[in-house]
């Protein structure tokens, strides 16, 4: 029998709760949400090779970011 495994800080607990909130949410509030979200982040179409490299970017960006705080 193969085990379920989470992320770090996440257990059945939490994934259900997370669950329990978008099964109930109305498409009126995910859309609310989904636009509050891009509010807070861009979005920018890039070379799918160079997604990795992007990925690495941003772990330093918050690893330098965590550091000076």
């Amino acid at each position: 029998m193969k085990t379920n495994r989470y992320p770090k800080g996440w257990n059945d607990k939490r994934v259900r709760r997370v669950l329990a909130h978008y099964e109930k949410q109305t498409d009126d509030e995910a859309a609310k949400e989904d636009a509050a979200a891009f509010k807070r982040r861009t979005t920018v179409q890039v070379p799918l090779e160079l997604v990795p490299a992007i990925r690495e970017l941003i772990r330093v960006y918050q690893t330098q970011r965590k550091a000076k705080v």
